[in-house]
């Protein structure tokens, strides 16, 4: 190593698991001061996982009253808000069993509450800002843009775009088959989601082996597929329970990455006021599998 070269601290968290291997990995480099803009998308990439966080640590004051500053970056951008980089950057900050950490991302402030049971890992909650419904998508032109047949999607409930943070567009699929079997043109797929301002396919079905799980689901991106898509999860959430697939309040285990290998245990709830779906909350266990230093 050059004498000049920076040594910098970063740590590896598999999130939405307490088993390491398995969940979405997450690069955390925890004071990431005199990183810039450029070399933090540059670490992203170097990291190669779904997403790399940054931790900008301030005076203990400013962290009091607006939370510990974070950035979060995938291979190719940087995102206002991510499900699986909060939770498990908020792991990767807790000491002595605090019971809630909040996070400063671009989209705002987002808090993290920890659960304890003796004898159980550490279980985290966050709270995502209240959804944003959006545009419910002709099921023919879904179909000519996935590969999918009409008969494919879940007849009795909308494909819809949500955002608690990044917009996602819930695509109910009527069997546990189809969801497996997914071959998707992403270009395309991809494309005619941004020419209606939206980003991201994210594929459930009610069709689920295992009686407690209440969604299985793939989100297929530019990166590959994702292990765990807490943001997508968030908005999920939302939309079961504005189309009693959940009830409010009930929290409800979504499954994601079994087709990669990564197995990922995601618990959702929202609540509902009125006629509006609020509180939105996203939780799960997260695990350290390593650290190591980044010279640049």
């Amino acid at each position: 190593m050059e004498q000049n070269q920076r040594r910098l601290q970063m740590v590896q968290w598999d999130v939405f698991t307490s088993k390491q291997l398995e969940g979405n990995s997450l690069a955390v480099f925890p004071d990431a001061r005199g990183i810039s803009d450029l070399e933090m998308q540059s670490l992203a990439k170097e990291m190669n996982l779904s997403e790399t966080t940054f931790i900008l640590p301030r005076d203990r004051q400013t962290e009091l009253e607006r939370g510990v500053r974070v950035r979060i970056f995938t291979v190719e951008e940087e995102l206002p808000f991510a499900g699986h980089p909060t939770l498990g950057t908020a792991f990767a900050l807790r000491k002595s069993g605090e019971p809630e950490i909040t996070l400063e991302l671009n989209v705002g402030p987002v808090p993290v509450r920890f659960e304890d049971a003796e004898g159980q890992p550490s279980f985290g909650e966050m709270r995502q800002i209240d959804p944003a419904f959006g545009t419910i998508y002709d099921k023919k032109e879904v179909a000519e843009v996935t590969g999918l047949s009409i008969d494919d999607f879940d007849p009795e409930l909308p494909i819809q775009s949500v955002s608690t943070g990044v917009k996602f567009t819930i695509t109910p699929l009527r069997s546990l088959k189809t969801l497996q079997s997914l071959s998707l043109d992403l270009r395309r797929a991809s494309d005619y989601l941004e020419r209606r301002g939206d980003k991201f396919f994210y594929f459930v079905t009610r069709d689920t082996p295992a009686k407690a799980t209440r969604l299985r689901a793939r989100m297929i991106f530019y990166n590959g597929e994702d292990p765990a898509t807490g943001s997508a999860a968030g908005c999920a959430a939302a939309w079961m329970v504005a189309h009693e697939v959940a009830q409010p309040d009930e929290r409800v285990l979504i499954e994601q990455g079994l087709e990669i290998k990564r197995p990922s245990h995601i618990l959702v709830r929202a609540s509902r006021i009125d006629n509006r779906v609020v509180n939105v909350r996203v939780g799960g266990h997260a695990v350290e599998i390593l650290r190591g230093e980044v010279f640049l």
